[in-house]
């Protein structure tokens, strides 16, 4: 194998416009990216789209010998389907808002969404290999604030080592009620699909699935991933739960808590902005398709009345297995970004 130069070693350690994308084998894979690009890949999977084309291999031993420590990272850990990459669009989407006045803060940094080498070690852990992703996606272009990393399902069981490595990280963690998770993850074939499959994938993790049905399959990820995010809260002093009810309902508050949590500047106008422009009423993962709450609770009536028997039976599951769920949710709501309050799922912005 040919040896890689240490200039190129340094470049893909240390700068953002080379982004570590996989794990291929015993290497690293690279590609070409700017903020543009990092703007534009709303995943950062095999649907990201890089400022060139082609991609630069690197065995990860090199690699390791020239990566520095990881920086400060921010955080939204989530369950899937709750508003995810809308909250973390909205986040990127405030430093392009108006501002009151001039700052002399940190710019605000990279929204890595959804990186595939997390996922892979979600699924295959690997401590080393995780310090390196750490360290790799926590650089930031200069005069960057914190780089804010949104993660996905099989992250979720790395929390205890992610929480180890930076227990001081902001975070977020939004999360939804079981019936609202089951109306979410159940309304679709392919939702189903992805239910079964991702779950497969983290069998070990998870109690016996064989005999259960889809919704008590369901509610049996949603119980193992409420059970670390309170867990990783009681690590986490600067992390905060936020029920993705409260953030469809009430998102100028909700993304005004958020910014505040992660240190991100944000005047009431830009809030303002972002909240009234077009990507709170379009489809988060395309842009293409008209989306708003008005829509989201329509199709969350007509699946109430699909799914009641199904979510009943998960219910009843949840109830006999995990005596401790009330508890359990919590140690979550109280750590809640907005506090502890009721919202009507009928009101708007």
């Amino acid at each position: 194998m040919v040896p890689v130069p240490d200039q190129l070693l340094a470049r893909l350690a240390n700068s953002p416009d080379y982004y570590f994308y996989a794990f291929e084998g015993d290497e690293a894979v690279f590609v070409t990216m700017d903020r543009a690009a990092y703007q534009r890949s709303i995943f950062l999977d095999h649907r990201i789209s890089p400022a060139a084309e082609g991609s630069i291999k690197v065995p990860v031993a090199e690699l390791a010998r020239k990566l520095l420590a990881a920086q400060e990272t921010n955080w939204i850990f989530h369950v899937a389907h709750c508003g995810s990459t809308l909250l973390a669009r909205a986040l990127e989407a405030l430093g392009d808002g108006p501002r009151d006045e001039p700052r002399d803060e940190p710019g605000e940094g990279l929204v890595l969404r959804e990186p595939l080498a997390l996922r892979q070690l979600g699924l295959a852990p690997d401590r080393a290999r995780l310090e390196l992703t750490l360290a790799l996606l926590s650089r930031r272009y200069p005069g960057d604030g914190a780089t804010l990393i949104k993660a996905n399902v099989p992250v979720n069981f790395l929390l205890g080592e992610i929480a180890a490595a930076d227990p001081s990280a902001r975070a977020v963690f939004l999360y939804c009620g079981l019936q609202d998770y089951l109306l979410a993850i159940l309304r679709s074939a392919n939702h189903r699909a992805w239910l079964r499959g991702v779950t497969g994938q983290l069998r070990g993790h998870l109690c016996e699935l064989a005999h259960l049905s889809d919704a008590e399959v369901g509610a049996a990820l949603w119980l193992a991933q409420m059970r670390r995010f309170g867990a990783a809260l009681n690590r986490m002093p600067n992390a905060r739960s936020l029920d993705a009810e409260q953030f469809f309902v009430l998102p100028a508050r909700a993304l005004a808590a958020a910014a505040e949590c992660f240190a991100i500047p944000a005047s009431p106008a830009e809030i303002e902005t972002v909240i009234g422009g077009s990507l709170f009423e379009t489809y988060s993962k395309n842009p293409a398709i008209e989306f708003d709450n008005s829509v989201r609770l329509a199709r969350r009536e007509r699946s109430m009345g699909e799914l009641a028997g199904e979510i009943a039976r998960a219910q009843e599951w949840v109830e006999r297995t995990a005596p401790d769920v009330g508890a359990v949710l919590g140690g979550i709501s109280k750590a809640a970004l907005m506090g502890q309050f009721e919202c009507d799922p009928r009101a708007s912005k």
